[in-house]
């Protein structure tokens, strides 16, 4: 078993200035020794970060951390397979009236695609996508 980290859990390390293996140490110290991976969404999402920043040292900060984070982590692409899951999803849950940000949609696919829980700081956006394993950190 694993954890697919949500974008929230490394924005709130990215601004503690902790380093991607300090977040790990954390995650790791919290969950056991799993193992961690992203979705290539999530590196969407910081890149947007890297070009809002409003100085020059926030932006190569924020750079930094994005290249530290793809060296050092697996990140799963946006397959066939996981489109399929997150429009199932998308499609039973607004079937029902529910929303789901279609950001959260395809990280949380990810997760479920490959077998692996979802750490967030964002519980109630997550709690949404059914069969979904959500923890806090």
């Amino acid at each position: 078993m694993g954890v697919v980290l949500d974008s929230s859990v490394l924005i709130a390390g990215e601004r503690r200035r902790e380093s991607v293996r300090e977040i790990l140490s954390r995650v790791q110290a919290a969950h056991g020794g799993v193992d961690c991976a992203l979705s290539v969404v999530t590196i969407v999402e910081l890149t947007h970060g890297i070009y809002r920043a409003k100085n020059d040292a926030d932006r190569e900060r924020r750079r930094a951390f994005s290249e530290e984070l793809r060296r050092d982590m697996v990140v799963h692409p946006v397959t066939v397979e996981i489109a399929e899951v997150a429009g199932r999803i998308e499609g039973e849950q607004a079937a029902r009236g529910v929303s789901v940000a279609f950001e959260d949609l395809l990280i949380g696919a990810t997760a479920l695609h490959i077998g692996y829980e979802l750490a967030t700081l964002n519980l109630r956006d997550f709690q949404k996508i059914p069969g979904l394993s959500v923890v806090k950190l």
